[in-house]
């Protein structure tokens, strides 16, 4: 995928999880490491979206390019600080991380303010991230520096989402599209888990057999879907704010 393209894709889902009140105000922050120019992707140089920037507001030409040192390759906006230091160290050090997402969404975030919360493998959605979460659950303040980076990109490891202990969650992913329908979904399932847990009633099991089966058909058809979903997301933005392209 071209930078441009990148850039127009990054947009849309930033648009998008505004829409879809995955955001807060103007933090939290998407990343997506650019391959260099034989195609490889090394981490070391990244898009983000910029300081002080609603998501609603967003265009392709709003992002900034930065490397791994903090330096503004192109764009005429800044990075903020906590935004560099958490995911220049992850797209450096996690293997499965060219996406970086990280969101303080309402009920994902819920799970994480539960002593020893986890997204309990008993319905659908869930079970889209079977053996796919990763848990920090020692809050460390701030990321503002450097090793704490390393810490967090430490937790992820190969996993494809980070549930942060009283902070919020990080997802990343080979592309845009699987990123983001990740996102989507695990916000889906955690929603359902607080409804369901509100009730006071036990949640279901779901046998170890099936499991295994539906993880079997999961992750086949997971890119598929992603794809699906991120081209309709894409079409709706392309009639209604076609200005996210510049």
């Amino acid at each position: 995928m071209d930078l441009q393209q990148l850039r127009v894709d990054l947009a849309v889902a930033l648009r998008w999880a505004a829409r879809l009140d995955l955001h807060e105000g103007v933090d939290n922050h998407f990343s997506a490491a650019v391959p260099d120019d034989d195609g490889v992707v090394r981490g070391d140089r990244f898009l983000i979206n910029p300081f002080g920037w609603h998501w609603s507001e967003i265009t392709a030409s709003s992002l900034v390019l930065c490397d791994v040192e903090g330096n503004v390759l192109e764009g005429d906006n800044t990075v903020e600080a906590t935004a560099f230091y958490i995911h220049s160290r992850v797209h450096l050090m996690a293997p499965s991380a060219a996406v970086a997402l990280h969101t303080h969404m309402p009920y994902a975030t819920a799970l994480t303010l539960l002593e020893g919360g986890r997204l309990e493998m008993c319905e659908q959605n869930a079970l889209m991230f079977d053996d796919r979460i990763a848990y920090d659950d020692d809050y460390a303040g701030l990321a503002l520096d450097a090793d704490e980076g390393d810490r967090l990109a430490a937790k992820l490891g190969n996993r494809s989402v980070l549930m942060m202990a009283s902070h919020g969650v990080m997802v990343v992913g080979p592309n845009i599209a699987e990123a983001f329908n990740d996102l989507y979904y695990l916000e889906r399932a955690a929603k359902f888990q607080i409804l369901a847990r509100s009730t006071g009633l036990p949640l279901r099991t779901i046998s170890d057999r099936v499991r295994d089966t539906v993880r079997q058909q999961m992750a086949t058809e997971r890119g598929k879907v992603a794809d699906r979903h991120f081209a309709a997301l894409r079409r709706i933005l392309d009639r209604q704010e076609p200005a996210y392209r510049n």
